[in-house]
């Protein structure tokens, strides 16, 4: 971590909000930006929290990011009818300073998944939005109705049977509820939004699934 950057997280954790206000207002412009951008970068790249990459995704989705840590990740009201939407949130990151970290194959997984969720999510039909970063720069958005994409929903129904059998066991859940591009790629209403130029794909393609890389190249040319 650069100096500058620890400097300004131990006044932020030590001293007041008008001692932090004062400190920043003694430096320069260039100081402030650099500070900044080193945060961001952290952040970003955070394998222990995915709270600024998931509200980034669900905010570019046109939904409201909740507050709340438990339940789905953002939502948004039909103004005619009322009706609310729920999302839910797959930021996946790519660090390519850990050399033995996977490339973006457009999977993610549920965290701590049991049957009742699932009947949960069955019923709410939340808008799935599978987010693909490289060193914490957004490459692509996927978006599509949890119901809609079969093979999705039999991925989950296999793993949930593989652990439960006989249904839910109290305290005790599905770890990891993985899924992959696969799964949903056929879906009907699968959308794709790319957030990276022709020349910037290129550029990270040996961190993109050569399916993956094909979809993005696609949308891309359109």
């Amino acid at each position: 971590m650069d100096n500058r950057l620890s400097e300004v997280l131990k006044i932020y954790a030590t001293l007041s909000r008008k001692d932090v206000e004062k400190f920043l207002n003694t430096k320069d412009k260039k100081h402030i930006t650099s500070c900044l951008i080193d945060i961001l970068t952290e952040y970003f790249n955070d394998k222990n929290s995915s709270a600024v990459r998931e509200s980034v995704i669900v905010s570019l989705s046109g939904f409201e990011p909740h507050k709340q840590k438990i339940g789905y990740n953002g939502y948004r009201k039909d103004s005619v009818s009322g009706r609310v939407e729920q999302c839910e949130a797959k930021p996946v990151n790519v660090n390519t300073n850990n050399r033995n970290a996977k490339k973006l194959d457009g999977g993610a997984n549920f965290t701590d998944y049991s049957w009742g969720r699932f009947q949960r999510d069955k019923q709410h039909n939340p808008l799935m939005i599978i987010g693909g970063f490289i060193d914490g720069r957004l490459i692509y958005i996927f978006k599509f109705q949890f119901n809609t994409a079969r093979n999705f929903l039999e991925r989950l129904e296999q793993q949930l049977q593989k652990h439960f059998p006989k249904g839910d066991v109290s305290g005790r859940y599905v770890r990891s509820a993985s899924f992959g591009f696969k799964h949903y790629k056929e879906c009907s209403d699968l959308r794709t939004d790319v957030f990276i130029t022709q020349q910037e794909l290129e550029e990270y393609k040996s961190y993109i699934t050569k399916n993956v890389y094909l979809l993005l190249e696609q949308t891309i040319s359109k």
